[in-house]
């Protein structure tokens, strides 16, 4: 399992010693570009600060690397007009069974892929041919970069116990390197595998088994409290 709040403080930090280094050498970045940069660590080091002071270390230095919460009543439209803009981008994958996009509780999004789409059997290699669909996701993502996002790998009941668990956690794996080569900010995410624990269809039947095959991100705004 990744953990993201770490790495973001990790982050924070890192852009810290970048603009630090550039700014002595007088190279490799603007002046513009030196006050957004700095903007943004600014902002990921006083959120560690903050954070750290108690439980939610993690919490503040994930706030300063998107630049700020959400306000709470903000949540819902944003949320909401992002998952119009996932069912349009994605609409011939919906339409094959290939991606599923939900509604979840709490202004959160579900973009759920299956496993026999996105990997061939019994690999944790994303499939060139789903790149494409990848790449959308991640654009959308990107432009909503005011949230995080926990991918999760799950498998059918064929096999090991041991075997599901480390592959479903091999994928959720893959998945999340994919998005942060996309960009994605690597503090948004996090990823971990359940194997064959949490189904959402029976596994008597192929077609039940194929849809617990599966990697999903739940995508969570991340709001002020």
């Amino acid at each position: 399992m990744k953990q993201r709040f770490a790495k973001g403080v990790a982050t924070a930090a890192t852009v810290s010693v970048l603009i630090t280094g550039c700014a002595a050498d007088g190279s490799g970045m603007t002046e513009t570009g030196t006050g957004a940069a700095i903007g943004t660590a600014t902002g990921a080091a006083l959120g560690a600060i903050i954070g750290s002071q108690g439980a939610n270390a993690g919490r503040g230095a994930l706030i300063g690397a998107v630049g700020g919460a959400l306000l709470g009543g903000m949540a819902g439209a944003y949320m909401e007009q992002q998952r119009k803009d996932f069912q349009k981008a994605l609409a011939a994958e919906i339409a094959s069974g290939a991606i599923r996009v939900e509604k979840l509780p709490n202004d959160e999004l579900l973009v759920g892929m299956t496993g026999e789409t996105a990997f061939e059997v019994d690999s944790d290699q994303i499939q060139p041919a789903f790149y494409s669909t990848m790449d959308r996701i991640a654009a959308i993502v990107n432009k909503y970069g005011k949230t995080e996002l926990v991918v999760a790998g799950h498998t059918d009941n064929t096999g090991s116990i041991e075997h599901n668990q480390l592959l479903s956690e091999r994928r959720a794996g893959s998945v999340d390197r994919y998005l942060e080569g996309q960009g994605v900010v690597p503090a948004r995410i996090s990823s971990s595998g359940y194997g064959k624990l949490r189904p959402i269809a029976g596994n008597e039947t192929e077609a039940g088994r194929r849809l617990n095959r599966r990697v999903d991100i739940t995508i969570v705004p991340i709001t002020e409290g």
